[in-house]
């Protein structure tokens, strides 16, 4: 149903329209005009900001990198040696039973010393058969020249002459080797010829002078000729044995310098020094490594032991690279990183990591390669960079 009015309305029904519409207006244009707060920019998470009280306290020390000749480094494992001729394993010709050992383990002997005494009635059996040998050596003797002074009367055959001379040189021949058995029993035949006693026992010596390895008998054991008994090593020419890999080895040549360490030494943490004088020239098929043998330096060397397990570092032809100190470098996972100085107040002090590669090792300083633009005049943190990866760490939780 349609309403029309024909008549205007009055001025007291419009004025309170017509400030509601514009109230209304006002309402509308506050609401589209008014601008939205912006949102704060994401922190770095590289980076850290801390007080100057903070600095001072952890001890931060600025300052550029240093430039040295870094050796890069082979690594290598092996063992203290020595060469085969210092090396004496004492065994016993014949057979027998030990009567006495004269040495200990550790002990130092003499060339020539007497390390055990062995008895067995082989050892009497040899000695009478070179005593009865050269008695019938004097017989033949006796016998040769009779029937030489025969032949020049043309007395006797020439068949018992040549069969003088040939039981002659038999004999003879019998007796250089009943001598030559009993000097590796150590036992004279010269004596034993002049003096005619038999000795019940034979000594076992030793070749060289050093220090006893091992002692693997004792009194009243049956040993074969294929038991080692004791073991003596001179100590005089220890040296390294090393294995290199198969990749490595080109760039071992002999003059470098080694730097060790022997795990089971008292001080196993103690840097040891030796110089390589051979390389090898053939491979193990099995492990692909090369032995390389290196002289020991100084005098911390005397107190190893051969057959000690140790480990090295061979220095290579170097070069001069960036370095900083271990301090400095902090490692996460897979990556390194170092902090440079980025900003500096009165009151504070800004930080960010940077990652790096962390290269060869030498008395505490590392090289390093930046993975990204760094100028040698940038503040690096050279102390204190833990303290900061820890305040950077607490920012990012």
């Amino acid at each position: 149903m349609n309403f029309s009015f024909s008549f205007p309305l009055p001025l007291f029904l419009l004025t309170p329209l017509l400030a509601g519409l514009l109230a209304g207006c006002g309402n509308d244009s506050a609401t589209k005009t008014e601008p939205a707060k912006a949102s704060a920019p994401p922190a770095n998470p590289d980076q850290v900001t801390i007080s100057a009280a903070q600095a001072k306290a952890a001890g931060i020390m600025l300052g550029g990198f240093a430039r040295q000749n870094m050796a890069s480094e082979v690594l290598a494992n092996g063992v203290i040696d020595v060469p085969p001729q210092n090396m004496v394993s004492i065994s016993a010709v014949l057979g027998g039973y030990v009567q006495q050992v004269q040495v200990l383990h550790g002990q130092f002997v003499k060339k020539g010393a007497v390390v055990a005494v062995l008895r067995h009635p082989e050892y009497l059996r040899l000695q009478q058969d070179y005593l009865q040998s050269r008695a019938r050596v004097q017989f033949l003797t006796l016998d040769l020249e009779r029937q030489r002074i025969l032949d020049v009367e043309d007395v006797g055959a020439k068949r018992k002459l040549q069969q003088a001379r040939a039981d002659y040189a038999t004999e003879q021949a019998a007796v250089r080797s009943l001598a030559a058995q009993l000097a590796q029993l150590n036992i004279s035949a010269s004596r034993l010829a002049a003096s005619g006693q038999i000795q019940p026992t034979v000594t076992l010596t030793t070749p060289l002078a050093g220090y006893v390895k091992t002692v693997s008998i004792n009194p009243g054991q049956f040993v074969n000729p294929q038991n080692v008994l004791v073991e003596v090593v001179d100590r005089s020419d220890l040296h390294l044995q090393l294995k290199v890999f198969e990749r490595d080895i080109a760039r071992v040549q002999p003059g470098q310098p080694i730097l060790f360490t022997v795990p089971s030494h008292q001080t196993a943490s103690e840097i040891l020094r030796a110089r390589v004088f051979m390389v090898g020239k053939a491979f193990d098929d099995n492990a692909r490594t090369v032995t390389v043998h290196a002289h020991l330096e100084g005098k911390d060397a005397e107190t190893l032991l051969p057959g000690q397990y140790v480990a090295a570092r061979i220095q290579t032809a170097g070069r001069r690279v960036r370095t900083l100190p271990e301090e400095a470098i902090i490692q996460a996972g897979e990556l390194s990183y170092a902090y440079v100085q980025t900003a500096a107040t009165d009151s504070t002090a800004t930080f960010r990591r940077v990652k790096i590669k962390p290269g060869a090792t030498a008395h505490g300083d590392v090289a390093v390669t930046p993975l990204e633009a760094v100028p040698d005049t940038t503040q690096m943190v050279r102390r204190g960079a833990y303290f900061l990866d820890a305040e950077r760490a607490k920012g990012d939780e």
